[in-house]
């Protein structure tokens, strides 16, 4: 059975590297009260919390469904893509530099069964393109005010 994919790629005005570090941490960036939109909430870092080897779970709202999920985080290319699975989904966040810029792609395999399955390619769109695109407009805006940070202003940043 095909998975059902999804991505929303732009340019964020921000540097690569501060971009893909906010996606890497767990426990002050990528969070609700990071850059996450408010429909994700009750996040917990279970294991690790930056990068490869987290272990985390989060509730979402969105399609009128709450689900709370369980991920698993790789780095198969560490600095540029990121990758958050379990439960039969998977997203996928691609970080290319851009000169001062990052490409950022958000790409989401979703497996489902049934009359789910048939849906998913007619609705799922219209559920994740906005929920994307709230995400990489905060992102872009978290990731240009961490950038603008005085060297040594906060250790969150690496």
């Amino acid at each position: 059975m095909r998975p059902f994919r999804f991505a929303l790629a732009r340019v964020i005005d921000a540097p690569a590297d501060v971009v893909y570090h906010c996606l890497a941490d767990y426990r002050v960036h990528h969070r609700p009260g990071g850059f996450l939109p408010p429909a994700f909430t009750d996040l917990h870092v279970v294991h690790g919390g930056f990068g490869a080897g987290t272990v985390f779970r989060f509730t979402v709202s969105a399609g009128g469904r709450t689900r709370t999920r369980t991920q698993t985080v790789e780095e198969p290319e560490p600095g540029h893509v990121l990758v958050e699975h379990g439960g039969g989904e998977a997203s996928t966040f691609t970080v290319e530099p851009q000169g001062g810029q990052a490409l950022v792609r958000i790409e989401t395999e979703l497996v489902a069964h049934g009359l789910e399955r048939l849906l998913l390619p007619l609705l799922a769109p219209f559920v994740l393109r906005p929920l994307y695109t709230d995400e990489l407009d905060r992102l872009e805006r978290y990731a240009q005010a961490q950038a603008q940070l005085p060297a040594g202003a906060s250790s969150e940043l690496h």
